[in-house]
């Protein structure tokens, strides 16, 4: 049986991102509509953030609505929009419970002014926690983010507050949204689709990726466990060789 008890917590991944897919699968099964499904997932994501808090993982980032989403039929997205409001109402007694702290990245302004002013409410509530960070990525994709990025720093330079010959990683890293937390070294995507689907491209590199067939309302904690252990047992390199890894270790 798969249990945390499996789990190293020594070689716990410091970031933890997750592409959320199979809700419109998942209710199209059951004879309903693309809505239903997005409803039911909530207890997925309920779980996931139990089990995180729970690991003692630092950052979980949940891609909960793209820039491309906002080309589905209007009434699907008015309905994530009400479902997202309701959500974080209701799920922020849990949040406080298990001392999580919310964030989100994406471009927050373009969401309805209700959406926006909820989930500030409910970022700020849970400011002072010291758990794990949740972040939402809401309205938001990669290469978005780059651009949004790009000209952050475009303006610095512009304002002869940036040498561009001084330009770096680690620069254009905090100029980005997610910049502010590591980069996710496991990547969990649902469904059995094998697509990053435009999302923080620039952050994972190096992450490991783990597909599951799970349509992601069935996602539980169990699977959760499942992707941590498979992580567990990855080795990574870093463009290095094993032979070099061991000999750092040894050292």
């Amino acid at each position: 049986m798969n249990t945390e008890g499996n789990i190293d917590k020594n070689r716990l991944p410091l970031h933890v991102a997750v592409i959320m897919d199979g809700n419109g699968r998942w209710a199209k099964k059951k004879g309903n509509q693309r809505i239903f499904g997005h409803k039911n997932a909530i207890k997925a994501v309920r779980d996931t953030v139990e089990a995180a808090a729970e690991l003692g993982i630092k950052y979980l980032t949940l891609y909960a609505f793209s820039t491309e989403n906002w080309n589905r039929p209007k009434s699907e997205v008015n309905a994530l929009m009400h479902l997202l409001v309701a959500t974080l109402n209701s799920e922020i007694e849990t949040l406080m419970k298990n001392n999580v702290r919310l964030q989100a990245i994406g471009d927050l302004k373009s969401l309805p002014a209700n959406v926006y002013e909820q989930l500030q409410d409910s970022i700020k509530k849970t400011l002072s926690n010291t758990g794990l960070t949740l972040v939402l990525a809401l309205s938001y994709s990669g290469r978005w983010e780059i651009i949004d990025a790009l000209k952050k720093v475009a303006r610095e330079v512009k304002e002869g507050h940036l040498d561009p010959e001084k330009i770096d990683e680690s620069i254009f890293t905090n100029a980005l949204q997610a910049g502010f937390m590591p980069a996710p070294e496991l990547l969990i995507r649902t469904s059995g689709e094998y697509r990053i689907s435009n999302f923080l491209l620039w952050h994972i590199a190096y992450s490991e990726f783990y597909f599951t067939d799970v349509l992601w309302p069935d996602f539980s904690k169990k699977h959760f466990y499942e992707a941590i252990k498979d992580f567990q047992k990855r080795e990574r390199r870093f463009g290095k060789t094993s032979e070099q890894l061991n000999s750092d270790n040894v050292k």
